[in-house]
């Protein structure tokens, strides 16, 4: 350890005596990446400050290599980082470093290419998520070694922050969930490093969405609430209310859930075509499902029925994986209403969408449906059911 705090490298077995001094598990040790294995925080939420971009992107590399699953990010740290960007100053952008030249071109075509592989359709998506990982580690090098202009540096920044938020997707809708936060941590970095307030509240609502999932509503609704006092765009601010009206629905707050839903519609129905990428897709199916999803956690069945099957009619095919969600949501109200029938067709539909596209998260929305299943087993499609989702 002394030697360690005199700049002397550890050798290999001193690293792992390291960790193990520090309740690390000695898994994480790489010897040859000295000193870049050590965790740069207890609780795996890098604060926000002009140089940590880069540690809040190399937190979230090292932790899709699995060596970050022990570092458990709790409410309480969410919510003081999203206090903390509402709170403080943006535009945080390092001075530029005296390293190798990063030209143009190279830029262009990793913002282009990113923009290609997002764009895939759903089915392919599936297949992108180490070329999409490999981006953002060159990205990362290139901010934090590269030598380039300030505009050049804003673009990384901005497309670090978007790789991030993409890849963030992909861990979590393979159930990853610790990666999935600190890409959407490290992406909020980014964003905040170039002042870009919307793109950091989305990715702020990204990550209450995940609270929400996970029915820690009470830390979604603070992560919500804060991201609202910057979020600018129409569309964004239409997607922020729509989260927040979901999460105080599953807290059985009528009232501030229905507010959230009405401002949600102004919002939508302000919104142009100016809009941040991250919620350009926001529409009427969007309000039409997540209104129903909302109107089902307080108990207004019919009219949640009604607006869910309109969403999932107004979706566009581009958008599968959505769909499929849609879709198990859909099956959860028709079992609201003790339809069997048409409960077990559209979770049917949602299985096997969800099963072609490789979308486990929209799989386990089906699973989660099956035992209100076992009581309706003479029902048309019910034993079809089972039996697809136990093959």
């Amino acid at each position: 350890m002394r030697k360690w705090q005199r700049g002397v490298k550890p050798n290999a077995e001193s690293q792992v005596y390291i960790a193990e001094a520090l309740d690390w598990p000695a898994s994480i040790v790489r010897a040859d990446d000295w000193p870049r294995w050590l965790p740069l925080t207890a609780n795996g939420v890098i604060p926000f400050g002009p140089h940590s971009s880069v540690p809040a992107l190399r937190e979230a590399l090292l932790t899709a290599m699995e060596r970050r699953n022990f570092l458990t990010i709790t409410g309480t740290a969410l919510s003081a980082l999203a206090a903390d960007w509402a709170g403080g100053s943006h535009d945080t952008l390092a001075q530029a470093r005296d390293g190798k030249p990063v030209g143009e071109d190279l830029v262009t075509f990793l913002e282009t290419s990113t923009r290609h592989l997002a764009g895939l359709p759903t089915e392919q998506r599936q297949h992108t998520p180490a070329l999409l990982t490999a981006h953002l580690a060159t990205v990362t090098d290139l901010i934090e070694e590269g030598r380039c202009t300030p505009d050049i540096k804003r673009r990384l920044h901005t497309l670090a922050a978007s790789l991030a938020q993409t890849v963030a997707w992909h861990r979590f809708d393979l159930g990853h969930h610790t990666h999935a936060s600190q890409h959407w941590i490290a992406g909020l970095h980014n964003a905040h490093a170039v002042g870009d307030r919307d793109m950091g509240a989305g990715l702020l609502s990204d990550l209450a969405y995940q609270a929400a999932w996970r029915s820690q509503h009470t830390t979604a609704a603070h992560i919500l609430q804060h991201a609202l006092t910057r979020a600018e765009n129409p569309a964004a601010r239409c997607l922020l209310q729509l989260r927040l009206a979901r999460t105080l629905a599953a807290q059985g707050e009528r009232r501030t859930a229905l507010r959230a839903l009405a401002a949600a519609e102004k919002h939508l129905g302000d919104a142009g075509t100016d809009r941040p990428a991250w919620c350009a897709w926001v529409s009427e199916a969007d309000l039409a499902v997540d209104s129903g999803q909302t109107l089902l956690d307080l108990g207004d069945t019919g009219r949640a029925h009604q607006l869910i099957t309109q969403g999932e009619g107004l979706l566009p095919p581009a958008r599968d994986k959505t769909r499929g969600v849609f879709l198990a949501y859909r099956a959860a109200s028709y079992l609201d209403l003790k339809e069997p029938e048409p409960a077990a067709a559209a979770a049917t539909e949602s299985l096997l969408l969800a099963r072609r596209i490789g979308a486990p998260r929209c799989v386990q929305l089906v699973d989660d449906l099956l035992p209100r299943f076992q009581h309706y087993q003479d029902a048309q499609g019910v034993p079809e059911l089972l039996q697809l989702a136990a093959a």
